[in-house]
């Protein structure tokens, strides 16, 4: 018999998470590394962890999932969006804690785009009297 699991997609910035959640003993698995191994500030590791202590699953679920593009902060970010997902898939009556609690609104904050003749987004070369 296959084993029930949840899935979710998590965004923020420039980052993916695509998460899987299947019954277990609470493992965080990114990226085939366990989450402490992956992650190296505890702040991230905490905020990943999050909706799961939130709702009361720790020990409930495993946690597999892929993370790319954008840095540290924003995976973790698109991580706990993704297990926030799964989580209301799992059971919908999570949905309205997690909502209240900020974890199943998309962080809409990305990087501008270069204009032309300007050097970044909005930075102008230094301007030359002579």
């Amino acid at each position: 018999m296959a084993k029930i699991q949840y899935c979710g997609t998590g965004r923020r910035k420039s980052s993916v998470a695509r998460v899987r959640l299947v019954a277990g003993k609470g493992e965080i698995i990114v990226n085939k590394k366990p989450l402490d191994e992956y992650f190296g500030m505890e702040l991230l590791k905490r905020e990943v962890r999050r909706p799961l202590e939130l709702v009361g699953a720790e020990g409930k679920y495993d946690v597999i999932a892929t993370v790319n593009g954008g840095g540290t902060t924003g995976q973790s970010g698109a991580l706990r969006h993704g297990i926030s997902r799964a989580l209301c898939q799992a059971d919908p009556e999570n949905r309205a804690v997690l909502k209240a609690a900020g974890f199943m609104t998309r962080d809409p904050r990305m990087k501008e785009r270069k204009k032309y003749g300007l050097k970044k987004a909005r930075r102008a070369s230094q301007f030359s009297k002579r």
